[in-house]
């Protein structure tokens, strides 16, 4: 195989695992995240704060691994 084409492969790779990962924590923080409201309705506000700061760490791993497929492209 020519040396382009693995690159090619290695960065689809890393998006793979990027968006799985990325899938699979946005939906464990979504789905604890209702659970938690639905059972202390009250504490609505303080596990909204803990749950978009979760979602945005989420969303930054899948950015990141965007980013490493990028910059391996352009290496």
């Amino acid at each position: 195989m020519d040396a382009e084409a693995l690159k090619f492969i290695g960065v689809g790779l890393v998006m793979l695992g990027a968006t799985i990962g990325a899938g699979f924590g946005l939906s464990r923080v979504f789905s604890s995240w209702l659970e938690g409201i639905a059972r202390n309705p009250s504490a609505d506000t303080k596990l909204s704060k803990i749950g978009f700061i979760a979602f945005a760490g989420t969303e930054l791993v899948l950015l990141l691994g965007f980013v490493v497929a990028i910059m391996t492209l352009n290496a």
